[in-house]
């Protein structure tokens, strides 16, 4: 299928237009066109190489809604003209453990990603969403629930699934007391889908600046992490902490707030940390751990679960031709708090 998007060229190149083929559709698979597609910070760091497993030219995008417009001879989950979702993982081995249980994240030959993996059959590169269309297996093809805001609902295909499959882990509901680091794509997600599964949430923040917004998410509070006295009293308040930070940062101020049997989580980080003190782990059966996405039975769950109690990410709508000022943008945090490019604008950007 001859397609059409925007792609990286190389780490320093803006991205720009790009005509390619996707696959025939095998008996398995689904055709979308995608109508919505999140900008997620992966999207940037694989532009620009940040991880080492960029080719190019390579087209970003993980967080994609769409509506089928063909399917294979063997679909029966889907036909033409359904909504649907596809996220940061297109195939795993669906053979081991894990992949049998639903956890094909965790798949232990690796997850299949939506762009920059390798297809499991014919081998060649994958590319994502900011694109005209996407040949998808129906097993990793998500349905859309009724009522749900399509115009809205890509960013839960990332920054949705990786706060909520933890929250699901550990067990989060009514009586939890979760508290949250940064308030940014991740986090706002993690602090709505806290509050509606029944927790009690703050938010833990370096200043009080964002006390408003943290409010307004549904947080019953703001931590400020630099008041020492403020976090001293916080200590053994939490039962789990969602780590949303995308940089290297010290441990040591929050652990302390964990109580017994408690979990600090990063989901944020990807690469090296700080060096923290084991003391608070030791002296309080605390731990630290880390989480991806979730598979594909818990991201429908998340789908669900969303259009049920109407939640949604806070969305600023682009242009297909502002992706690299987006870019720019959520390099600064300058976004509140999940880019999502309209691709109907794609025709014309791309001519």
């Amino acid at each position: 299928m001859n397609t059409f998007g925007y792609a990286a060229y190389s780490t320093d190149s803006p991205l720009a237009p790009y005509t390619f083929e996707r696959r025939e559709l095998r008996p398995d698979d689904v055709a979308l066109e995608i109508l919505y597609c999140g900008v997620c910070h992966s999207d940037l760091h694989t532009a620009r190489n940040d991880w080492g497993m960029s080719y190019y030219p390579i087209v970003p995008g993980h967080e994609i809604v769409g509506r089928v417009i063909e399917t294979g001879t063997q679909v029966t989950g889907f036909k033409a003209g359904d909504y649907v979702a596809v996220g940061c993982m297109v195939d795993s081995c669906r053979e081991c453990d894990q992949c049998r249980k639903g956890d094909e994240q965790l798949c232990r030959q690796g997850p299949i990603y939506t762009y920059s993996g390798h297809d499991r059959i014919s081998g060649e590169p994958t590319q994502g969403g900011y694109a005209k269309h996407l040949v998808v297996s129906e097993a990793f093809c998500l349905h859309m629930p009724e009522g749900l805001d399509l115009a809205k609902a890509a960013p839960l295909l990332c920054a949705g699934i990786t706060t909520y499959s933890p929250l699901r882990t550990w067990n989060v509901g009514s009586g939890s007391r979760v508290g949250v680091i940064g308030l940014g794509g991740l986090g706002h997600m993690a602090v709505k889908l806290a509050v509606g599964l029944g927790a009690e949430v703050t938010v833990l923040s370096r200043s009080a600046d964002k006390r408003a917004d943290a409010l307004a998410l549904g947080a019953a509070r703001l931590l400020v992490s630099a008041d020492e006295g403020a976090m001293a009293e916080a200590a053994g308040s939490f039962d789990l902490i969602i780590d949303t930070v995308p940089a290297k940062h010290d441990l040591d101020p929050y652990l302390p707030l964990l109580d017994v049997d408690g979990t600090l989580v990063i989901v944020g980080q990807l690469g090296p940390m700080s060096d923290f003190s084991t003391v608070p782990l030791l002296s309080g059966r605390r731990r630290v751990a880390g989480s991806p996405i979730g598979g594909i039975r818990e991201t429908q769950e998340l789908l669900d679960f969303c259009a049920k109690k109407n939640i949604l990410p806070d969305c600023e709508m682009i242009r297909m031709d502002q992706i690299n000022e987006a870019f720019e943008r959520m390099e600064k945090a300058d976004v509140r708090y999940r880019f999502v490019i309209d691709m109907a604008s794609l025709s014309a950007a791309a001519a």
